[in-house]
């Protein structure tokens, strides 16, 4: 096996043993495009793009994993959405 392999290998490793978590945004019919784009820009550090994205598959698929990461990391973001007015949680 040569050092690269056992590189990567070491890394997939380490990224199993990670435990990521997501946060889940759920549609609503209360906000508008506009405030959950401001946001998910705003929470998760979304482009523009990305916000745009995020909230067209909320509306039309119910819901969207807006961002992953250590729960540790996820808590203020999902917070910050609750505290917004979203409808979102961390699984």
């Amino acid at each position: 096996m040569s050092a690269k392999e056992k590189i990567q290998e070491q890394h997939q490793e380490d990224t199993l043993e990670q435990s990521l978590n997501e946060i889940v945004l759920y549609n609503d019919d209360v906000n508008t495009f506009d405030h959950v784009i401001d946001t998910l820009i705003y929470a998760c550090d979304h482009t523009v793009e990305q916000a745009e994205q995020c909230s067209i598959l909320v509306h039309y698929k119910g819901q969207c994993v807006v961002k992953t990461g250590e729960y540790k990391e996820l808590e203020p973001r999902c917070s910050m959405l609750l505290e917004a007015g979203l409808s979102a949680e961390i699984i």
